[in-house]
């Protein structure tokens, strides 16, 4: 009987959707704008309106190699481990190679990325290969059950 009432209210879902209509002639749309309204006296110097029309790419430095900071969850530890550009390691079980780290020039301390790849030592699987952004290191995160690995900084000098 439940399953029944599931059917037909997925069913009349659709029916009893709300849909605004953009050329309602009483001007009630619930609240909501429907098409933006641009004031074209209010053009800046240039034109632009405000807007950004082309975007400034912010330049980068390659570093020399950088700080990964490792965890191992079973054990506790926790380990800074420098590696140069091109060197691989071995932390526990896995095999972490270092490509490229960068940074931006204006500010080296801040938005640090770097290129690993990350194998398993008994079979050789490619357990991450890929950026991590060491401002956001869950953004493209390693996924092991048992080690954490994510870029701390380059090393600058």
């Amino acid at each position: 009987m439940m399953r029944a009432f599931l059917l037909v209210l997925l069913l009349a879902a659709p029916a009893m959707a709300q849909q605004l209509d953009p050329n309602n002639s009483d001007g009630d749309n619930g609240g909501f704008t429907l098409e933006p309204e641009l004031d074209v006296d209010g053009a800046g110097e240039d034109g632009s309106f405000g807007f950004v029309i082309e975007e400034e790419q912010e330049k980068v430095v390659t570093a020399s190699g950088a700080v990964v900071r490792a965890l191992d969850r079973v054990s506790g530890a926790l380990s800074d481990i420098e590696m140069m550009s091109g060197q691989t390691i071995g932390y526990g079980r896995l095999f972490v190679t270092l490509g490229e780290c960068r940074y931006p020039e204006s500010n080296p301390a801040s938005n640090a990325f770097g290129y690993l790849a990350i194998r398993n030592k008994s079979d050789g699987d490619t357990l991450f290969q890929g950026w991590m952004v060491a401002s956001s290191p869950a953004l493209n995160a390693m996924d092991h059950p048992r080690y954490d690995l994510w870029l701390l900084r380059c090393i600058t000098s």
